[in-house]
């Protein structure tokens, strides 16, 4: 059964009931003419499993169903086997999301700061090298006790300035031609909103800065937690053309409490909006859906299949 691409979501929905039941049973796939799932979305996550090279790798992520990895070394990764990694997921078109470089670049300790530039330079030049969609990091903190903590001068104009000189310093070093580095948003560091995140793309002024979008991150109040599909909407809106990965997660307020609390949750036991995160996900070109922060196959297993049903729902293939 052959659909092109030019189906559209309101015409896969008006299929019979008959071959809808099929889909969401999983009996069968919806292929283009290359072959390949119509879905804009890709979805991934870790590999916690050992492996042996890039086919183990491989391996692992067909068993998990991706079509979206982390990226699979460190910057202490030699050039052949960078290669043969990139080769391995070209071929069996697995887009390596983001190579993580997660460090304090902003820290108020100059030795930690340098060491945390020196950290987000060979991580930006492995996405380059590695042909991965990001290089992403936070903006950092000036919290002495913890490199990602909240601290008052976080969002002062002062550290605004810094964070867009450090990130060009980032950027131009490596000046990389297909990759972007990207500042995932904290509630209590720049960028921590759609608006100041477009603050800061404006500032930094490089065409190779992007943006790591993680939705839960911004969901900073019950106002914004009761209504985060306006909030994911103006994301889309506003910052769509920058998106290079998204993170995939969820949120609950508890309930028991006098002030409010809100937990990351595994997708599926919390609140957030995935069916609008889906629906505008997929109007962008292939970027990956990455889950994180689980402890087990099981569990990713459960977040990925909640993911693909909400988008089963919504007429989207995962």
């Amino acid at each position: 059964m052959i659909i092109m691409r030019s189906l559209t979501r309101k015409d896969f929905i008006k299929l019979s009931a008959g071959a809808a039941s099929f889909i969401a049973a999983g009996r069968i796939q919806l292929f283009s003419s290359q072959g390949k799932d119509i879905t804009n979305i890709r979805l991934g996550g870790p590999v916690l499993q050992k492996y042996q090279g890039p086919d183990g790798w491989m391996s692992l992520l067909k068993q998990m169903g991706y079509r979206a990895a982390y990226c699979p070394v460190d910057a202490s990764a030699t050039p052949d086997d960078i290669k043969a990694y990139r080769n391995a997921a070209s071929t069996a078109d697995i887009v390596i999301a983001e190579v993580g470089a997660w460090s304090n670049p902003i820290s108020p300790d100059d030795l930690q700061r340098k060491s945390a530039i020196e950290l987000c330079i060979k991580s930006l030049q492995l996405a380059e090298e590695i042909g991965a969609n990001c290089c992403v990091n936070i903006s950092g903190s000036r919290n002495r006790n913890h490199w990602a903590g909240p601290h008052p001068d976080n969002l002062s104009k002062e550290i605004f300035d810094l964070v867009v000189e450090t990130t060009r310093q980032i950027i131009d070093a490596v000046n990389p031609d297909r990759t972007f580095f990207s500042l995932e948003a904290m509630p209590w560091s720049f960028p921590y909103s759609p608006d100041s995140y477009l603050d800061l793309i404006r500032a930094i002024d490089r065409k190779q800065f992007g943006v790591h979008l993680d939705p839960v991150n911004m969901i900073i109040s019950p106002q914004v937690y009761f209504r985060n599909g306006a909030l994911i909407k103006e994301c889309f809106s506003k910052l769509g053309p920058y998106i290079r990965s998204c993170h995939a997660k969820d949120i609950l307020l508890k309930e028991d409490v006098y002030m409010p609390q809100l937990e990351e949750v595994r997708p599926g036991m919390g609140t957030l909006d995935y069916a609008v995160f889906l629906q505008e996900l997929e109007k962008l070109n292939n970027v990956p859906l990455m889950m994180e922060h689980l402890q087990t196959e099981a569990e990713y297993q459960l977040a990925a299949d909640y993911i693909r049903s909400v988008g089963r729902q919504a007429g989207i293939l995962i």
